[in-house]
């Protein structure tokens, strides 16, 4: 089991002493204990900062939902949410280590690259500071002395993409990765290899030029046309490769990871299959949520085991229920 902070467990002593001498006077007074008055109390009281630390590009549609999640929950709990993000893992653990410095409440962080980000998450510990990992990183979680995960097993979301991409007829697919050195990304093509019923290729791009990658997704299908699908990991390269299919002119079929709006109406119009549906706002909304009932209700969740947030799949059958949420920017 994980360490947890001397911090949190006096605060865990101090909530659960206040809650059994409010219990104790309900019950001499005969009045009951209500729900919705000891979370109100909780939400008025709050006044701690959490950083979120994640390994994006600037204006990222998908972290924005991330972001998006935490700062609703840190409104609901009067908390302030700091966020950052760096996809060089230098600079990623140099923004956690920025957070430490400030003497936030708690950490929350995306480990694309665990190993790289080893010495900063120590140094959180040291410091008395929680961490709670999303995203990437769920089998190192642990390891680094996080509270819990929230996200999903990267590997199974690809093996059901892979088996999405078989009963679609596909046989010979590329798999996009958008971010050199991420595992969790590896993990999902490695999935998707081995459910799918034909051979895969990696196919690498940049998320920081979709142009670029919808040309390198162009190029590849002009030059082989036997692909027959396409798998990307990412929504604003699941628009890009929808796009370089039409011009390339093939009849490959597209699978993507992530939600937006564009990608809800391409599923519609039947464009794209398919979309592995991780649910980023729970990504952000969940780990302060966690932290909060811990500080004012002495709870640990997860139980040193990831908390899993996906994968769903979104289809022509349900596209325009998540198309609704998408343009709201909570999907």
């Amino acid at each position: 089991m994980s360490r947890i902070p001397a911090r949190w467990a006096r605060s865990g002593a101090a909530a659960a002493l206040a809650l059994l001498t409010v219990t104790g006077l309900a019950a001499c007074t005969g009045q009951p204990i209500t729900s919705a008055g000891t979370a109100g109390a909780a939400a008025g009281a709050s006044d701690r900062t959490y950083a979120l630390v994640v390994h994006s590009v600037p204006g990222d549609a998908f972290w924005d939902v991330v972001k998006s999640g935490a700062e609703a929950a840190g409104s609901l709990y009067g908390a302030t949410i700091t966020y950052q993000g760096d996809p060089d893992v230098q600079k990623q653990s140099q923004l956690i280590e920025t957070a430490i410095a400030a003497q936030v409440d708690g950490i929350i962080v995306s480990m694309a690259n665990p190993d790289g980000l080893r010495g900063a998450l120590a140094d959180a510990a040291a410091a008395d500071i929680p961490v709670i990992t999303i995203n990437s990183g769920a089998e190192e979680s642990a390891s680094v002395g996080a509270l819990t995960h929230v996200g999903q097993s990267e590997y199974l979301a690809g093996q059901g993409a892979g088996t999405k991409l078989t009963e679609a007829g596909a046989g010979k697919v590329i798999c996009v990765i958008h971010e050199a050195g991420n595992a969790g990304l590896e993990d999902r093509c490695r999935g998707a290899a081995d459910t799918l019923d034909g051979s895969m290729t990696n196919l690498q791009v940049d998320i920081a030029n979709v142009a670029d990658a919808q040309n390198t997704i162009k190029s590849a299908l002009l030059a082989d046309p036997t692909i027959d699908g396409v798998l990307t990991l990412n929504s604003a390269v699941g628009v890009a490769a929808a796009q370089a299919v039409t011009e390339a002119g093939s009849d490959a079929q597209i699978g993507t990871f992530d939600v937006s709006a564009d990608v809800t109406g391409l599923i519609s119009d039947g464009s794209i299959l398919f979309a592995v549906d991780q649910q980023p706002y729970l990504q952000g909304y969940l780990p302060v949520s966690f932290f909060e009932l811990f500080y004012t209700n002495g709870n640990v969740v997860g139980g040193n085991l990831p908390v899993y947030s996906g994968p769903g799949f979104v289809t022509q059958e349900n596209a325009d229920q998540v198309a609704g949420f998408a343009g709201n920017g909570t999907r």
